[in-house]
């Protein structure tokens, strides 16, 4: 199996000086989760390491640069999930931690449990030795002024908030093994303990050898209620291609509850796609040792217009 991962940062409006910024932070992700396959690492391992790249870019709505809540804090969702064993492992409402994605991975390998969420998941976080970060230290003065414009009279956060960046990664390796992992600060001044789509098992991700690996990104309460990621990969079941089936329940998401956002796949042949209805989504694609990126429509059949690494 040739190993491919797919990278997005997030689906909606890019304002136009940050649209370079968005392309370079998706590439440096998906070739630094392309390093791990290449070098013999799992798809597991390629899509963490991909989303810690991106979680530490402000530019990212994850991790340091994620958006605040309606009290001026920080929450962040994560995901992470295993093809091969079905295992997952996600947190949600978690502070002062720099990469949410590696603590949601330590859910899925030293607990029984799939999901952690606040309180719980900062003390299981401390047993592992993950240091905290100084809330101060993830806020960054864009996040701090899109929250500020959110307190006006009129404002709406859900919308304001499409395009800022949630993140995500999906892969599948030389072994045949597929992962996803997606991860998030959530909506700008949503309320205290909102938990969206990301840290939820068939909406913000999944993955399943048998079938591929999707991450999603836009209006968690809507993916939700579609379970995204899960009815994409249905979608290949019933033998779609990862276009096809992107496309098929991104419409169906936008004529059910009148919803927009975007996603990534892989299928278990390492076909991809990077699809969105809303106008744009940053993304990356790394196959071949050829990386393609943009923020415009994928087309996942052809790689022609690659820059060999």
């Amino acid at each position: 199996m040739r190993p491919v991962i797919v990278v997005h940062g997030g689906a909606g409006v890019i304002v136009k000086e940050y649209e370079e910024g968005y392309r370079a932070g998706v590439s440096r992700a998906a070739l630094k989760g392309f390093e791990v396959m290449k070098h013999g690492g799992s798809a597991l391992k390629s899509v963490e390491e991909a989303v810690i790249v991106l979680e530490d870019d402000p530019l990212f709505n994850a991790g340091h640069g994620s958006v605040l809540n309606e009290e001026g804090d920080i929450e962040m969702d994560a995901i992470i999930m295993d093809g091969k064993t079905l295992r997952s492992g996600a947190v949600s409402a978690v502070r002062c931690i720099a990469n949410p994605i590696t603590l949601a991975r330590l859910v899925m390998e030293k607990t029984d449990h799939m999901l952690l969420t606040c309180k719980g998941a900062s003390l299981f976080a401390k047993v592992q030795g993950i240091q905290e970060v100084p809330t101060e230290k993830l806020i960054t003065e864009r996040s701090r002024e899109r929250w500020k414009k959110n307190l006006l009279p009129g404002s709406n956060p859900v919308a304001y908030q499409l395009g800022l960046g949630t993140v995500g990664a999906v892969a599948i390796d030389a072994e045949g093994n597929v992962a996803c992992a997606t991860s998030t600060g959530g909506i700008t001044n949503k309320m205290v303990g909102r938990v969206g789509d990301t840290a939820c098992i068939g909406s913000g991700g999944y993955a399943d050898n048998a079938v591929g690996a999707v991450s999603t990104t836009g209006h968690g309460e809507s993916i939700m209620r579609v379970t995204l990621a899960r009815l994409i990969l249905h979608h290949i079941e019933q033998g779609m291609s990862p276009e096809e089936a992107s496309d098929t329940a991104l419409d169906y998401m936008k004529t059910r509850v009148n919803s927009i956002g975007g996603v990534i796949v892989v299928n278990h042949k390492g076909e991809w796609a990077a699809k969105f209805s809303t106008k744009q989504m940053s993304w990356a694609v790394v196959q071949d040792d050829q990386l393609q990126c943009g923020i415009e429509q994928a087309k996942g059949e052809t790689l022609s217009d690659n820059k060999p690494l």
